[in-house]
């Protein structure tokens, strides 16, 4: 199988990282038959130096002629970086947010795992720790209260903010698809967090989750408060598969979620549209104070790798591959520095590359 992937490298450790990426998915072509090719565009920073904004519309349109989007981090550092005394809108973040909208990403995507191999790392009990979990938290990243109407005003002498959550049962549905869909790649299980018992809005998620839920019945469906679910992502985590809900929920969960693994560095992403089509990226930043050093930790990207081989290629096998690829690698005692420990064997960023690339059947 033949498939086109844009490469946006980014900035800081954004080149190294997706560079072992790409290693791995060249192992993966060559021992699974297929073709990749590689479509190398700048965005962020890059771009800027270049081009003069973090974005161009020529990069948009290169992204959307190709079957999916892997991307390493962008942005450098805030009070050092030239680029951060330009305005708003041409500095490197400000080429994600119009990325996002141009290819209709509305669904983000945030694996939370925590290996066994590194249950010392997280920072939960090491009864709950030794368990190990794999949960995928999909927040809805176009609607609600971020971008609902908003202002602030004096209101009978008082100055008064007003933010508005909305959502329409559109916006709801197709979120809720998608994470039916992924759910039925995994272990078929979604948890649907809202707000019902006080949200209108989250009474309607509720209502369009259901009616949704109709169509996959192999899918277990559950209902959780927010305040419930961030309650039980500590106190037991291996209990969720997909964790589907809003956007502001679904921001300050992910992060919830994210701390419990122990380090960021093993953190993959993706956000996708109402096709198969996806952006994948690793959860962290672009690290400006170790780039070009060789120090990074490229699990995160390879992870994204394989989420854009099982989402949007539908190549599960390769996919598993890869997942146990990193496995075996772990087991055999290499770490990149942010997961080192003693008696294990540090290796740099490439090295963990080439290892996990030599892993893969």
């Amino acid at each position: 199988m033949n498939k086109k992937i844009a490469v946006i490298k980014g900035d800081g450790i954004g080149p190294e990282i997706v560079t072992e990426a790409m290693k791995v998915l060249d192992r993966v072509a060559e021992i699974y038959g297929h073709t990749f090719e590689y479509d190398q565009l700048l965005m962020g920073g890059a771009s800027i130096d270049v081009n003069g904004i973090p974005l161009t519309d020529e990069t948009i349109e290169r992204c959307k002629a190709a079957d999916a989007v892997l991307m390493g981090s962008i942005g450098g550092d805030t009070n050092t970086s030239p680029w951060y005394k330009l305005p708003p809108e041409r500095r490197p973040e400000a080429g994600l947010l119009k990325i996002r909208k141009s290819l209709g990403l509305f669904a983000n995507l945030r694996p939370s795992v925590l290996y066994p191999q590194l249950a010392g790392a997280c920072p939960l009990k090491e009864e709950i720790s030794s368990r190990g979990f794999d949960m995928l938290i999909m927040r809805e990243l176009t609607g609600g209260l971020y971008f609902g109407a908003r202002k602030t005003e004096e209101i009978d002498g008082v100055m008064t903010a007003i933010d508005t959550l909305s959502y329409n049962e559109n916006e709801i549905r197709r979120i809720a698809i998608k994470a039916f869909d992924v759910a039925m790649k995994r272990r078929k299980k979604v948890s649907s967090v809202d707000k019902a018992n006080v949200l209108d809005s989250s009474r309607l998620w509720r209502k369009i989750i259901n009616e949704v839920a109709k169509d996959y019945p192999e899918v277990t469906l559950e209902h959780v408060l927010v305040d419930n679910a961030a309650m039980q992502l500590v106190k037991d985590p291996a209990q969720f598969d997909v964790m589907v809900t809003e956007n502001m929920f679904g921001d300050i969960l992910s992060d919830e979620a994210s701390m419990i693994t122990g380090s960021i560095g093993m953190l993959a992403s993706a956000s996708m549209n109402e096709t198969k089509f996806g952006l994948y990226e690793p959860s962290g930043g672009s690290a400006p104070d170790i780039a070009g050093q060789n120090k990074a930790n490229p699990i995160a990207t390879i992870l994204s790798a394989a989420m854009m081989l099982r989402f949007s290629f539908d190549m599960s096998k390769e996919a598993d591959a890869i997942e146990n690829a990193i496995n075996n690698v772990l087991d055999n005692g290499i770490r990149t520095g942010d997961i080192m420990s003693e008696g294990m064997t540090k290796v740099s960023c490439s090295g963990m590359g080439d290892a996990i690339a030599a892993a893969i059947k």
